[in-house]
């Protein structure tokens, strides 16, 4: 039932063959400017401190959601979207928060058809994601 399937690519490639800036635009600007407007002058860092407390999130929850589809823990599947959906459109990785929406839709309301494929959807969105805020914190000198 939680099987993973055989995507035709990984995450980097897809990224790759978009080309060098597809990582950052997987985060939706808006969603960034909204969270820069906190901080507009950049003294506290507000948006780095955000992102860098999202990707140690966002890597607990990851390895917590490849455990559960090991063992075929759909409460645990269906934390882990729940709470990666919320913080994920706060940063504006806005796919990958809809990925997260469908996997706990799907398991809330009982329908496992096809669950594999949501997950192996939501694990690809959640690793460009991760690789959109590790591109986004290593800018050098950047302040997001």
């Amino acid at each position: 039932m939680l099987n993973r399937t055989e995507p035709s690519q990984s995450p980097a490639e897809t990224d790759a063959a978009a080309g060098a800036g597809a990582a950052p635009c997987v985060l939706d600007r808006d969603s960034l400017d909204k969270l820069r407007a906190l901080d507009p002058e950049g003294r506290a860092d507000i948006l780095l401190r955000v992102l860098g407390t999202y990707e140690g999130s966002l890597k607990r929850l990851m390895a917590q959601f490849e455990g559960a589809r090991v063992t075929q823990d759909l409460t645990v599947l269906r934390h882990v979207a729940h709470t990666l959906r919320s913080s994920s459109a706060s940063i504006g990785a806005l796919q990958f928060s809809r990925c997260c929406l469908e996997v706990e839709t799907r398991i809330r309301e009982g329908r496992s058809a096809d669950l594999a494929v949501a997950l192996d959807t939501m694990a690809i969105e959640g690793e460009r994601a991760a690789a959109a805020v590790r591109a986004m914190l290593d800018r050098p000198g950047s302040r997001a």
